[in-house]
């Protein structure tokens, strides 16, 4: 099993007159995080560690900070194209570990809240995510919110029976290869392949 680690790394000034977002969670405090986006410094760590996992780049490679485009855009956007990236790369998350650093707001007490979310938004098991809060003591960073986070990535094995049915699929039906691995992705998603038959019957001929 071939494994692959991210590592990502964002920081936000506070900001007064915006809401606070933090891993996808509305958040009430009497400031939130300055950004081109929402300023959900956790969502971006997360972003730019999937995306360093695969060797595709970062958050800004895909959507500049000037882009007009995504002033204020929620960054489960980013999120999502991160999992796309990973998916094409031919992985899936094992597990997520983060660390938020910030004087306020107190994390602790909905911790479980944006554990929760932040599973949610990856698709993956509350379970296989960890969030994690210090507070930035002696750094002269209290009007700052840091967030690190590292994920661990799998290589997504074909199911052996899937192959089975490839073959099987394969030796009795005249289709292509590229519509035989669509019937398999339906196939895997419970769903019944329309299976295309010949035009004329093969066994009528004299």
């Amino acid at each position: 099993m071939k494994i692959r680690i991210g590592y990502g790394w964002d920081s936000h000034a506070f900001q007064s007159g915006v809401p606070l977002v933090i891993g996808g969670l509305a958040i009430e405090h009497p400031e939130g995080l300055a950004g081109h986006s929402d300023g959900d410094v956790l969502l971006h760590a997360i972003t730019d560690a999937l995306l360093g996992a695969v060797s595709a780049g970062d958050i800004g490679s895909f959507f500049p900070p000037g882009d007009p485009r995504w002033k204020g855009a929620d960054s489960a956007i980013f999120l999502k194209l991160a999992l796309d990236e990973i998916h094409t790369a031919g992985y899936k998350i094992a597990n997520v570990d983060t660390t938020l650093v910030l004087a306020a707001p107190k994390i602790s007490p909905i911790a479980g809240e944006i554990r929760e979310r932040v599973a949610s938004l990856l698709d993956i098991p509350a379970g296989d995510v960890s969030i994690k809060a210090k507070t930035p003591e002696g750094m002269g960073m209290d009007h700052v919110a840091q967030a690190h986070a590292v994920v661990l990535l799998e290589r997504i094995e074909e199911d052996s029976s899937l192959r089975v049915m490839h073959a099987e699929i394969e030796e009795t039906v005249t289709v292509g290869t590229d519509e035989i691995d669509e019937m398999l992705k339906e196939m895997s998603r419970g769903r019944k392949p329309a299976v295309k038959k010949p035009a004329f019957d093969t066994e009528d001929f004299t």
